[in-house]
């Protein structure tokens, strides 16, 4: 934990008369000063009943997301925070559900599994328009691009590997009652609900038609293997979701948005999604970070997570197969967002043409993993 954390977490205890002190000097803060997605007086004003800082607050989005804006939140004492909100204009129904995250995060943090510390949760829209929660902010690297991997030396990209599969085991072994998320989801006919959901969403956010969505779509239906017993699935689980330590420790899980109840061999299957494959030659991010000398492969790690959770692999390529079609759906809907504008000026580019593109070919990789093209 850093010293900034530690004098964030002391602030819980400030007595009354230092946090109305506060709150005086935030109502002088000019009201114009705001940014796309955050109301910065009403926000500060939020926070300085929860926590100990010292305004102005500086807000700055981060880039490289695709779903949920996160904004990082300085104070003038240079104490940090990290901010999560939905993104911008009309959303799509159950998405970008931010209480979900502060609920699993919070359920979660006296476990094996390291995730950030919450400040809070707001709900009031009379804040700032939408839910969004705050969390202590973490010292770390985000592997999310080829540079940083590259900085990274092979003996600590090899342990990273194994640190992602402990931690996922540590994360399936969790026992769902007893850290309070019994209720979370149904915890049974995982597969179901989530073709379901994502054939619906691909639906409403489609900008054109690939025939080949439906088709993967009912042969995954029709060849559901055996169930697992249902675990907490995080539902977006890869390296570019944690954030890792210099020595390629996990030191925290994030981008809870798609975590449900259901089959743990999903995660699996979506941590190699994400992971290196020879045959796309057009991999950017984690895929292409992952291809980097001392990542493991797809079946290293597949195996390393069989043998610690003690299951068979007869299935993963099915899994392997959901994942891409999954992620498929997942990628247009982000597409149409940025077409729409949606997720925010972030100073990272993107180049929507080549994402368009890297949707197809998730399909048919999906396809071929199927047996439904060669």
């Amino acid at each position: 934990m850093t010293d900034e954390n530690r004098q964030a977490g002391a602030g819980a205890g400030i007595d009354r008369i230092d946090r109305i002190d506060r709150i005086d000097r935030i109502d002088r803060i000019d009201r114009i000063d705001r940014i796309e997605g955050i109301d910065i007086p009403n926000v500060t004003r939020w926070l300085a009943e929860r926590v100990e800082i010292t305004p102005p607050l500086a807000f700055r989005l981060i880039a490289g997301g695709r779903s949920n804006m996160t904004f990082t939140v300085t104070d003038a004492a240079g104490r940090r925070f990290v901010l999560r909100r939905p993104p911008m204009g009309k959303l799509l129904p159950s998405a970008h559900d931010v209480a979900r995250e502060h609920r699993l995060m919070s359920a979660l943090a006296d476990t094996a599994v390291p995730v950030p510390r919450m400040v809070g949760l707001c709900q009031d829209a009379a804040v700032n328009e939408r839910d969004f929660y705050v969390m202590h902010y973490l010292d770390g690297i985000v592997v999310r691009n080829v540079e940083i991997g590259r900085s990274l030396s092979e003996a600590v990209r090899t342990r990273m590997c194994r640190e992602l599969i402990a931690t996922l085991c540590a994360l399936h072994r969790v026992d769902i009652d007893a850290v309070g998320l019994g209720t979370l989801a149904k915890r049974d006919g995982y597969i179901e609900r989530q073709l379901k959901r994502w054939s619906g969403q691909w639906e409403q956010s489609k900008t054109r038609e690939l025939p080949l969505i439906d088709a993967v779509r009912d042969a995954l239906a029709a060849r559901q293997p055996p169930a697992s017993p249902a675990t907490i699935a995080h539902g977006d689980y890869r390296l570019s979701n944690c954030m890792m330590g210099p020595d390629g420790r996990v030191v925290g899980v994030l981008d809870w948005e798609l975590c449900t109840l259901g089959e743990p061999m999903a995660d699996l299957g979506g941590l190699l999604g994400y992971w290196h494959d020879q045959s796309d030659p057009f991999q950017g991010g984690d895929p292409e970070t992952t291809g980097l000398p001392g990542f493991l492969s797809q079946d290293e790690m597949a195996a390393l997570y069989a043998d610690a959770m003690g299951v068979a692999l007869a299935a993963v390529d099915y899994y392997r197969a959901f994942a891409q079609w999954r992620l498929a759906c997942i990628g247009e809907g982000v597409y149409a967002r940025y077409l729409a504008g949606q997720q925010g000026s972030q100073d990272e580019a993107i180049d929507l043409d080549a994402y368009k593109a890297s949707i197809p070919r998730r399909v048919e990789r999906a396809a071929r993993l199927l047996g439904l093209a060669s």
